[in-house]
């Protein structure tokens, strides 16, 4: 699958539609503290406020988001990345990364759901991943040919990917030089690409072969550690059935 395992799309019951938009806000408000308030000069708040627009988030929530992001609010984010590594089922090298306002509650919790694979060390998994510039974006034109469009941005690489339900157009993967994110974001955007992602991430060097049943006993347990409050990103050296 690339760089970031991602859950096939599901129909979200409202607890689930709840904590997307939990997880869409974190982005926003630690995207707009880390770069500048204004989408057009930080890739990163750009890409995560058309996240907000794809899922319906309301307009005031976005716009408080930035403004406490920003600081230009009282109420002050809080918010630090912490990263687990470890093993899923069948040896599977696993990356998450976290948004906490709180470690002492989000390492227990992390320990208990690592139970069905093995949480590691610092490191225990890390150099088998390498770490790149990954940018998830969507042209409303059908059959582009996404190798054309990764040369002309300077991307390295490029994948398809599948689109959500009621979705049209090509959908693709892009990733690029860490240090040429914001360059490529950029260039896709101004070729007509609506970017959904930009971020640094991680992407797996070799895929572990899984037969049906092992696969999806991965998958479900990437999907628990996704549906965790805190958890932001995982990564995971697994392929797509």
């Amino acid at each position: 699958m690339g760089a970031q395992w991602k859950q096939k799309w599901r129909e979200l019951s409202a607890h689930r539609r709840g904590q997307l938009f939990g997880k869409i806000v974190k982005e926003i408000q630690v995207a707009a503290r880390m770069g500048d308030p204004d989408p057009d000069l930080n890739a990163r708040l750009s890409a995560a406020l058309e996240t907000a627009r794809k899922h319906s988030v309301p307009r005031d929530t976005i716009e408080r988001a930035i403004k406490k992001g920003a600081g230009l609010l009282e109420e002050k984010v809080n918010y630090e990345t912490v990263t687990y590594e470890g093993f899923a089922p069948h040896r599977v090298p696993v990356i998450v990364e976290c948004l906490t306002d709180n470690r002492n509650r989000t390492a227990p919790e992390m320990r208990v759901l690592f139970k069905k694979g093995q949480m590691g060390s610092s490191g225990s998994v890390a150099f088998l991943f390498e770490r790149t510039g990954l940018i998830e974006a969507a042209n409303p034109t059908a059959g582009l040919d996404i190798e054309e469009a990764a040369i002309l941005a300077d991307a390295q690489e490029v994948e398809p990917m599948d689109a959500d339900q009621g979705e049209t157009g090509t959908h693709a993967r892009f990733l690029c030089d860490p240090a040429s994110l914001d360059t490529v974001s950029r260039a896709l955007r101004e070729a007509g690409w609506a970017v959904s992602k930009s971020e640094l991430g991680f992407q797996a060097k070799n895929f572990p072969e899984l037969d049906g049943a092992a696969h999806a006993e991965v998958i479900e347990f990437l999907t628990a550690l996704d549906d965790h409050e805190d958890v932001h990103r995982v990564y995971a050296a697994v392929k797509p059935e």
